[in-house]
Parts: C-alpha cells; sequence; structure tokens
C-alpha cells in the first residue's frame, strides 16, 4: 500500500473493438448494502483459490499471475467494492472487506478455499481467517504482512511505514501515452515487469484515437483504510511473502542523477528495518505462518518475482490439499 503512488497502472490504446485476451468469465456478486462486486473465474482443477488485489488495483491485475496457477488450483479474483467494476457503498471498518469476500464465497458455494491477497488484501486475508477460521484452508500475503493485517503491539506501526517517501519514477512521456503498447513498455523499462493490459483498461480512460485519458476516480480510495483493525492472530496456514529489501525498479539503478539515488538509498535503508521487523515478528509470534522473503522484489511481488512466489506457493500449499 505505502509503494501504491508509485506504480499505480495507466490505461491507453483502447480501440472500441478491443477483447480482454484473458481465458476468465465474469459475473457479479450481490454483497451487503445492494453492492456488487465483479467476479472473475479463470478456472482450472483442484482446490479453489480466490485471489485479492491491492489498493487501487482489480482483479483484472491478476490476469497473468492467476494462468499460472489453474494447473494446481481453480482460481477465483475478487474487486473489492468502489474499485473497477464492482460497486460501492461505504465501508464501516476493515470487517466490512472481510464480509464481502464471506458473501463471495458463499455465493460461489467455495468449501475451505485458499486465500490470496497483495498488499492491503491482507487486511481482508487477516479478517476473515480470524473470525472465521473453518472457512478457508489458508491465506498467502502478497507482501500483505503489514500491520494492517498482523499488529500485536510489538512491530512497525504503519504510520512509521507510510511516513517514508521513496523518490518516485519519471512519468511516462507523451510518446509513451501515445498507446497501449507503448505504456506496457514504458512500465518494463521502469520498474522491469509491466501489467495485464485489462487491468490498465481499468486504471484510465481512453481518448477516440486510443491514447491515454484521465485516471478514473475510484470511489473507494476514501474508506479503503477506514476502520482499520489490529489483528493479533492468524490462526490458520499461512504463507507470508517480504519484499527483503525492496526494490523500486528498475528505473533507480538506471537513473543518472545522484540526488534520485541517494534518496532511493536512504528509503530503502529506512524500510529494510522495518519491514525485517514486521517479518521476525510474524516468524516469531504465529505458529502457523511460513515466512518467504525474497531479496530484491518490488512490492508487486508476484508480478516482479512471479516463479519465486508461484514456486513457494506450490511447496507451501502442496502438502494441504
Amino acid at each position: 500500500m505505502f509503494l501504491l503512488a508509485l506504480v499505480v497502472p495507466l490505461y491507453s490504446q483502447q480501440p472500441a473493438e478491443w477483447q480482454d485476451p484473458s481465458s476468465h468469465l465474469r459475473q457479479f456478486v450481490t454483497v451487503s448494502g445492494n453492492v456488487r462486486l465483479e467476479v472473475l473465474d479463470w478456472g482450472g482443477s483442484g482446490r479453489p483459490l480466490v485471489l485479492l488485489a491491492g489498493g487501487g488495483d482489480t482483479a483484472h491485475v491478476f490476469d497473468e499471475f492467476a494462468s499460472k496457477l489453474t494447473a494446481d488450483f481453480h482460481v477465483y479474483g475478487v474487486t473489492r467494492r468502489g474499485f473497477g467494476e464492482s460497486g460501492f457503498a461505504p465501508a464501516s471498518g476493515a470487517d466490512t472487506y472481510g464480509d464481502d469476500v464471506l458473501a463471495v464465497l458463499d455465493a460461489l458455494k467455495l468449501e475451505r478455499p485458499v486465500l490470496v491477497g497483495h498488499s492491503i488484501g491482507g487486511q481482508e486475508l487477516s479478517s476473515v481467517a480470524t473470525r472465521y477460521p473453518t472457512r478457508v484452508g489458508a491465506v498467502v500475503y502478497l507482501e500483505g504482512g503489514y500491520p494492517y493485517a498482523f499488529d500485536n503491539g510489538k512491530g512497525p506501526t504503519m504510520k512509521e511505514i507510510q511516513d517514508l517517501r521513496g523518490p518516485q519514477p519519471p512519468p511516462p512521456t507523451e510518446a509513451d501515452l501515445a498507446n497501449f503498447t507503448a505504456l506496457r513498455q514504458y512500465f518494463s523499462q521502469v520498474l522491469g515487469f509491466t501489467f495485464p493490459e485489462a487491468e490498465l483498461r481499468q486504471q484510465r480512460s481512453a481518448s477516440p484515437d486510443g491514447r491515454v485519458g484521465r485516471p478514473r476516480d475510484f470511489p473507494g480510495y476514501s474508506t479503503l483504510t477506514a476502520g482499520m483493525k489490529k489483528y493479533v492472530d492468524i490462526p490458520i496456514p499461512a504463507l507470508v511473502f517480504f519484499a527483503l529489501p525492496h526494490s523500486l525498479g528498475r528505473w533507480v539503478d538506471s537513473s543518472t542523477d545522484a540526488k534520485v539515488r541517494e534518496q532511493a538509498k536512504a528509503y530503502t535503508a529506512a524500510l529494510t528495518p522495518l519491514t525485517a521487523r514486521q517479518a521476525q515478528l510474524i516468524e516469531d509470534r504465529v505458529p502457523t505462518a511460513r515466512v518467504g522473503k525474497i531479496p530484491g522484489a518490488h512490492h508487486y511481488i508476484y508480478l516482479s518475482n512471479e516463479a519465486d512466489v508461484i514456486r513457494e506457493m506450490r511447496s507451501f500449499l502442496g502438502p494441504l490439499q
């Protein structure tokens, strides 16, 4: 979540006839307050696995990652309220998002699925796991094990983490915004990875000639962290990934600006011990958890280090099938 401003995806090249290349099916599930949530179904065989996006993203951000999991799981994704094509009503607190996930599980009749959450999605994982541990088989935190997911008062605070400010990458140029392909190349060059095109199309409008338009103003931002709760236990099997140390992306190493490199170095030096403290806290205090530390990974760890994440997931979840 604290790196969200760095990498919120953009959106481009949108001819009217464009078709989503992903193999998923799409449906909408009504949860509390008559809010309809977008649910994607990539198919697959095996135990159900439900993907929950980070703050600001939609389930489409998993389009390419999900396809790598369908050999082992039946994979679904949920776009939380207030983002993308999902409806919106203000959340009364952290557990509202957890209740939304439970409502989707009920609607789809999923028995003890694996829940996988990126970033602030870890809040939903802990909400469900701590209140309804018999409803899910395991949880996987993709850079989502920060204090919004586990906080017993012994680790860093979210304020300490959020107060850190790293340098920002150069914005896309007019050439980068000319079309969708150019924008994807921009992210590849800046971050070292890019985003699924359907997710990019969720984030910004497009002009009639296919150029990148204005960002969409998702209403969900207003209550995303409202009523944040301190979860002090994770009572079911949990795999908790941390990028340790973090990477800000390829652009830092290629920057010719000495000030940028110094700012990045200072940011990493401040963030690394906080992340290490949180990881160690979970290792020490959560007996059900396995902590996976991936050096040099980005906050979007499942995109920057996809093969590492999938390998560890299969190793951890295989015996639980």
